[in-house]
């Protein structure tokens, strides 16, 4: 745990530069990088689905049994395996708070036999044997396990870390997200758009079952997937992947948070982290823990504050070198009225959970920095009625 904790630090000092340099990714073409942060837990047993469906905040249910929509069948030298995407979703205080976030999977299974590495026969599925992976924050990985094994009680369902088996990876750029088929055409990585026809025979997956997903979250975001650590995944050339800072900056124009670090832990309300947006919450799943505060917000339909993706720019307009801190003020410097909250800052990029009355306004900086002036920016992913809300803030400013 405190290994990652570091990694994170060394990360965030080291790269300020990079961050200060790099105003946005918006022509980039493909790139994929290794999640550091991220590490990979996994789930056995004939009660893990029951497990996780009365825990976190998605349905897990469609992992174990997906309709004939969600299952795709991958062709790799020759094996079928059948494919169901991956189900983002979080875990939550009782009192409706964020804890942790997760990518559940379920491998690719041969004829729906594999073992554990997804490389042999195993558990025939009328057993009832379970077995689904989770990309969580590597930062919180012992304390995620203790949770879990702490709510599992009698519950027929292993848990374990497998971080030293298997890796965590992102697939992002401009073409990937503009791309609606389930994979790209351009295959080939780096800041090029070159076309690499070798690769385009293998984008799905390889032949252990194991392949690349869209993001669940959102079609912007690219792909996702989980791999063994001992083999490069489809489509990486060892020579062109990129550093994982880059699908951070990626994830901030886009006003997406990821992991404890930029969703307060014990503070995040959901709903405000935009995570219904998401993709990542179920209204109609039943109950889980922290539901009833999620649920009763949601009917009421009265988000008064979101995270949004803000940009850090001087007195002339332009993106700013200085360092904004997490946890800064965002106030409107004509009243001095607090408009928000900086939850991470990298260079002249950042996300901030803001009052959607004062978000939009032309006038607002950080306190104690008067030369520091923040726009808030829409994302373009957001639903329509959020547009909305966002229109009419605007129109009332």
């Amino acid at each position: 745990m405190y290994r990652f904790k570091k990694q994170s630090l060394h990360f965030l000092k080291s790269n300020y530069k990079f961050f200060s340099n790099q105003t946005h990714l918006q022509n980039a073409g493909p790139m994929a990088t290794h999640l550091k942060t991220r590490s990979v837990i996994r789930f056995t047993g004939p009660e893990t689905v029951k497990f996780l469906q009365g825990l976190v905040t998605n349905d897990v249910r469609k992992l174990a049994d997906p309709q004939p929509e969600d299952r795709t069948t991958l062709v790799a030298t020759n094996v079928p395996f059948v494919s169901v995407p991956p189900v983002y979703a979080a875990l939550l205080t009782p009192q409706g708070r964020f804890l942790y976030d997760m990518f559940l999977y379920r491998p690719g299974r041969a004829d729906e036999k594999l073992d554990r590495t997804g490389s042999g026969p195993g558990p025939s599925p009328d057993t009832g044997e379970v077995e689904l992976f989770a990309d969580v924050d590597g930062s919180e990985l012992d304390e995620l396990l203790q949770t879990l094994k702490k709510y599992r009680l009698r519950s027929k369902v292993d848990i374990e870390s497998v971080a030293d088996d298997f890796f965590c990876w992102q697939r992002f750029g401009q073409d990937l997200g503009q791309n609606s088929s389930v994979e790209p055409d351009a295959a080939s990585l780096g800041w090029g758009g070159g076309f690499d026809r070798a690769g385009q025979s293998s984008s799905q997956g390889n032949n252990y079952g194991w392949q690349w997903y869209r993001d669940p979250r959102l079609d912007c975001l690219g792909f996702r997937g989980i791999f063994p650590s001992n083999t490069t995944p489809p489509l990486v050339e060892a020579d062109k992947e990129t550093n994982e800072e880059n699908y951070l900056l990626w994830r901030l124009e886009k006003g997406v948070a990821e992991g404890s670090a930029e969703i307060p832990k014990g503070e995040a309300v959901p709903l405000e982290y935009n995570l219904a947006g998401l993709n990542g919450i179920s209204f109609d799943k039943g109950c889980y823990v922290g539901q009833e505060l999620i649920a009763r917000t949601h009917h009421r339909g009265v988000i008064r504050k979101r995270l949004l993706p803000l940009k850090f720019l001087n007195e002339s307009g332009k993106e700013v070198e200085q360092k904004v801190a997490p946890k800064s003020e965002v106030i409107d410097a004509s009243s001095g009225k607090k408009a928000g909250t900086v939850t991470t800052a990298l260079g002249s990029c950042g996300l901030g959970l803001l009052r959607l009355d004062e978000a939009f306004k032309g006038s607002l900086t950080i306190r104690g920095l008067d030369n520091v002036k923040v726009q808030a920016i829409k994302p373009g992913w957001w639903p329509a009625e959020w547009a909305s809300d966002h229109q009419e803030q605007t129109a009332a400013v």
